[in-house]
C-alpha cells in the first residue's frame, strides 16, 4: 500500500458524557398527563492529532408536562477516527456524514438504555440522514438557503 492512498480506520467509539435529571420527582411521576418531548442533535468534529479526529454527536431529550421537566438527559457518544489522504473535496463529508452514521447507533442504544434505567419508557431516537443534516448546515455557513428533499 503506497503512502498516498486513502486511509479511513475507526479507532475507538466511546460513550463520553451522559447525565439524567429528574428535578421534579417523585411529585412529576404521579401526574396523569402525557408528557411532551423535545429532541435536539448536534455533530461536532475536533482534529486531536495528524489524521486523527474526534467526531461527536449528541442528543439532548427533554420530556415536560406543562412547564415541569420530568426528565433530561444529555449524551455525548464519540468516535476516533483515523483519517488520511483523502482529497480535501471529500473530507467535510467523511467527517459530517460517514463517521456521525458509524456512532450515532451506539447513541440510540445509549440513549435509550439511560431512560430506560431511569425507570420510564425508552425513547427511540430516529434515523439521521446526516448527509442532508451536512448539506442544511454547508448551505447555511455559506448563506446559502438549503435544497431540502424529501
Amino acid at each position: 500500500m503506497a503512502d498516498t492512498d486513502p486511509v479511513f480506520n475507526i479507532q475507538r467509539v466511546y460513550l463520553k458524557e451522559a447525565s439524567l435529571e429528574q428535578p421534579n420527582s417523585p411529585a412529576i411521576l404521579l401526574e396523569q398527563e402525557q408528557p411532551s418531548v423535545e429532541i435536539n442533535l448536534g455533530v461536532n468534529a475536533e482534529n486531536v492529532a495528524e489524521g486523527v479526529f474526534e467526531i461527536t454527536v449528541t442528543a439532548t431529550v427533554q420530556t415536560k408536562i406543562k412547564d415541569k421537566t420530568v426528565f433530561l438527559v444529555e449524551c455525548k457518544q464519540a468516535g476516533i477516527f483515523e483519517i488520511r489522504n483523502v482529497p480535501d473535496d471529500q473530507m467535510g463529508g467523511v467527517i459530517g456524514i460517514a463517521c456521525p452514521q458509524i456512532v450515532y447507533p451506539y447513541l440510540r442504544g445509549n440513549v435509550a438504555d439511560l431512560i430506560q434505567r431511569a425507570g420510564f419508557p425508552p425513547v427511540h431516537l430516529a434515523e439521521i440522514n446526516f448527509q442532508s443534516m451536512y448539506e442544511q448546515q454547508t448551505a447555511a455557513q455559506q448563506g446559502e438557503s438549503p435544497i431540502i428533499t424529501q
